[in-house]
C-alpha cells in the first residue's frame, strides 16, 4: 500500500493530514450495549459477531442511504436495528429492542471515546512535521468530544459541518478547510471511514484520500479502491515512516503516550 502513495509525483508535497471524526478517531461502546441488550432476550452472540454486524450495517447505510447516519438517530434507529439484526440472523421485536437498549444506555458510561492509538498517532504525525486537521459532519457536540479526548490540542484546524453549514461530500466544505488552513489540495491527504462522503468528497477538490476499513474488503466489496488502511494507526507507515512504537499499546496521561508493559 505504501508504494501506491509513494509513486504519486506529488507524494512528497503532503503537509496536511485531514481527518474524519467518528470511527476514524473516536468510537462508542455500542457493541457492548447491544451484547447486554441481547442477553435480556436470552440471545447469545459474541462481541466479535456484533462488531462485524455493526460494521456491515454502517457500510450499507453509507452506500445506500447516504447522509442518514449523520442525522438524528431517532429518525433511523428502528430501520438501523432491523438491518443490524438481519446481519446477526435474528428476528426480534425492534421496538422492544430499542427500549431495552435505551434503558441499558442510561445505566452505562456513554459517550464517544478515542481509540487507544488516536492521540499517540496524531502526536507522532506532528513530530514528523505534518499538520493535522478535522473535517467532520457533526452536530454542536463535536468540540466537546475532541476536548474530552484531548484530541483538540493536536489539531491545527477544526471544520465542523454544523458550524460552517456545509456537509461532506459537498466539495465546498473541503475547499473551505483548505482556504482556512492556507494549504492546497495537493499538499493535503484526507482520511476517513466513509467512501461516499470522505473519499468522493475530498477527491472532487483534488485531494488524495485514504479509506479506513477494519476488515479488509468486508462491507466495501462494491468498491474498486486500493488506498485502504485498517485504522489510523497504519497511517505513518503508509506515508513511508518507520513505526515509532506500538501506538495501540499507549495510554495517554496528561498528553503523554505511556507504553503499557
Amino acid at each position: 500500500m505504501k508504494e501506491i502513495l509513494q509513486e504519486r509525483a506529488g507524494a512528497s508535497m503532503i503537509r496536511f493530514i485531514w481527518l474524519d471524526l467518528g470511527y476514524t478517531l473516536v468510537k462508542t461502546h455500542r457493541e457492548e450495549v447491544y451484547f447486554k441488550t441481547l442477553q435480556v432476550f436470552d440471545v447469545s452472540k459474541t462481541l466479535d459477531e456484533i462488531t462485524i454486524a455493526y460494521h456491515l450495517a454502517d457500510k450499507l447505510f453509507m452506500r445506500e442511504f447516504r447522509g442518514v447516519l449523520g442525522k438524528d438517530s431517532r429518525a433511523f434507529m428502528p430501520w438501523y436495528v432491523g438491518v443490524l439484526n438481519y446481519y446477526l440472523q435474528l428476528s426480534l421485536p425492534i421496538e422492544e429492542i430499542i427500549q431495552v437498549q435505551q434503558r441499558i444506555l442510561k445505566d452505562s458510561v456513554t459517550g464517544w471515546r478515542a481509540f487507544d492509538f488516536s492521540k499517540p498517532t496524531l502526536r507522532y504525525l506532528r513530530e514528523l512535521g505534518y499538520k493535522v486537521g478535522l473535517i467532520s459532519n457533526w452536530d454542536n457536540t463535536a468540540r466537546e468530544v475532541l476536548r474530552r479526548n484531548q484530541l483538540d490540542e493536536e489539531m491545527a484546524e477544526i471544520v465542523i459541518s454544523s458550524e460552517v453549514k456545509l456537509e461532506k461530500p459537498d466539495p465546498a466544505i473541503f475547499t473551505y478547510a483548505l482556504q482556512k488552513a492556507g494549504v492546497t489540495a495537493q499538499q493535503s491527504l484526507y482520511v476517513g471511514d466513509n467512501y461516499y462522503d470522505d473519499v468522493l468528497g475530498s477527491r472532487q477538490v483534488g485531494m488524495e484520500s485514504l479509506l479506513i476499513n477494519p476488515y479488509g474488503k468486508q462491507g466495501i466489496e462494491e468498491l474498486d479502491y486500493e488506498r485502504v488502511i485498517s485504522s489510523l494507526e497504519e497511517l505513518p507507515a503508509y506515508l513511508g515512516h518507520p513505526p515509532k512504537l506500538n501506538l495501540s499499546a499507549c495510554s495517554v496521561v496528561g498528553g503523554t503516550c505511556h507504553v503499557e508493559n
